[in-house]
C-alpha cells in the first residue's frame, strides 16, 4: 500500500486491535489495505445509492470484483428490514463465514454493514470506509452497529469491531455542506468532552476546515480517531468511561426520535444535545459561563439549526426515559466542566431536563 501522505493509527479494542489509514487518496489503496488486514477475498460492498453514483466507479476500481448491495440511506432506513436486504444479498451471493463486509457511506451504511456483519453467520469480517465527516471522526471507530426501533435510536446492536477503517478526506467534496456541518458538530463534541487542544485547533483552521481542505482536515479526523481509540481501549462496551462520548447524545437521540429521524442530521441533533449539557451544567455552577459562552458560539458559528419550537420538551423527556443509556433506571448524562473536561452524573433531575430544552425553545 501506498505510505506517502497516510497517517496511520491503531485501535487497541479488548476484542481486536485495527488500523485506521487516514489520507488524502486512501481511496485509491483500499484493496492492499484489506490485503494487509487479512480480509479475505470475497468481498461484499454495502453503500447507498447516493455514494454509489458519486463515487462507485472509483471504488470498484480500488476494489475490482466485490460485489455492491445498495441499500436506502438515512436514519428511518436503518431498521432491522434494511438489515435484511443485506443477508438477503449476502445469501445469494453465495457468501460463507469467510466473506467479508466492506461498508462504503456514512453512519446509516456502517451501523446497517456492520450489524449485518456481526450477525450474518455469527460474525463475518468487517471494513469501514467511511464517506461522511460524522462516519470518519466517529461512527466508524470504536465497533459500535446497530439499527433503531420506533421507540428509541440504536435500541438493537452490538458491538462489534471492524478489520480496518480507510478515511479519504477527499470523498467529502461531494458530501452536502449541511451534512459536512453535521459531521463538525461531532468534531466540537470531541474537543469540548476531551481534547482542549482539538477544540482550539477547530477555532483555529475553521476556514479551511469549511473549504474541505485535506491537509486541514486530516490531522482533525486523526486527532478525534486518537481520542476515540483510547477511550475504547479502556472501556469498548461502555460499562463506564466510554458514556464521556455521549455528550449531547442523551438529548440528541430524544430529538432525532420524537422528530421520526426526518427533521435533524444526527451531527445537529448532538449540537442541541451539547446545548442542553450545557446549560444544565451551567445552572449547576459545574461549567463556567465563560466556556459556556465560547461553546455556545462554537456551534453557532457552525451554521444554523433546525427550529424546535414546535416540539413538545414533555414529548422528548418520555423518549429519553427509553433511552439505552438509563441504567437501573438512572439516566447518565454527560455534563461539560470546561473546554476538554466533562463529568458523567446520574443525578439529573427531569426538572433540569425540562428548563433546558425549554431554553433550546421547546414549548410544554
Amino acid at each position: 500500500m501506498t505510505q506517502h501522505h497516510r497517517t496511520r493509527i491503531e485501535i487497541a479494542a479488548p476484542s481486536r486491535s485495527y488500523p485506521v489509514v487516514i489520507g488524502a487518496g486512501a481511496l485509491a489503496d483500499v484493496s492492499a489495505a484489506l490485503d494487509a488486514a487479512d480480509v479475505g477475498p470475497e468481498r461484499f460492498v454495502v453503500s447507498s445509492p447516493t455514494v454509489w453514483g458519486f463515487w462507485g466507479e472509483p471504488f470498484h476500481d480500488a476494489l475490482p470484483g466485490a460485489a455492491p448491495v445498495i441499500v436506502p440511506d438515512g436514519e428511518r432506513h436503518k431498521t432491522l428490514g434494511g438489515v435484511s436486504r443485506i443477508y438477503d444479498a449476502l445469501l445469494k451471493g453465495g457468501a460463507d463465514r469467510s466473506a467479508a463486509l466492506v461498508t462504503f457511506g456514512g453512519g446509516v451504511i456502517g451501523d446497517m454493514g456492520g450489524f449485518a456483519a456481526a450477525t450474518y453467520m455469527r460474525g463475518i469480517r468487517l471494513a469501514h470506509v467511511p464517506t461522511t465527516l460524522l462516519a470518519q471522526v466517529d461512527a466508524a471507530i470504536g465497533g459500535k452497529v446497530g439499527v433503531n426501533l420506533p421507540g428509541g435510536k440504536n435500541l438493537v446492536g452490538a458491538f462489534y469491531q471492524p478489520s480496518v477503517v480507510v478515511i479519504d478526506p477527499h470523498v467529502l467534496s461531494t458530501l452536502p455542506r449541511r451534512e459536512f456541518r453535521a459531521g463538525l458538530y461531532e468534531v466540537v463534541k470531541y474537543g469540548v468532552a476531551c481534547d482542549g487542544a482539538l477544540f482550539e485547533q477547530v477555532s483555529r483552521d475553521l476556514g479551511p476546515l469549511t473549504k474541505r481542505d485535506a491537509a486541514a482536515l486530516t490531522p482533525v479526523i486523526a486527532a478525534c480517531c486518537r481520542v476515540k481509540g483510547a477511550v475504547v481501549a479502556a472501556d469498548e462496551r461502555e460499562a463506564g468511561g466510554r458514556r464521556v462520548l455521549n455528550f449531547g447524545h442523551t438529548v440528541g437521540h430524544a430529538l432525532e426520535a420524537g422528530t421520526k429521524y426526518r427533521r435533524l442530521l444526527h451531527g445537529e441533533a448532538v449540537a442541541y444535545g451539547m446545548l442542553a449539557a450545557c446549560a444544565i451544567a451551567a445552572a449547576r455552577g459545574a461549567l463556567p459561563a465563560a466556556d459556556r459562552n465560547i461553546i455556545t458560539a462554537a456551534i453557532a458559528q457552525l451554521g444554523p439549526l433546525p427550529p424546535l419550537n414546535d416540539l413538545s420538551a414533555d414529548a422528548q423527556l418520555e423518549f429519553m426515559r427509553h433511552d439505552k443509556k438509563v441504567h437501573e433506571g438512572r439516566l447518565h448524562f454527560v455534563l461539560p466542566t470546561g473546554i476538554g473536561a466533562s463529568q458523567i452524573v446520574t443525578d439529573v433531575s427531569e426538572a433540569e431536563i425540562l428548563g433546558a430544552l425549554r431554553q433550546l425553545g421547546l414549548g410544554q
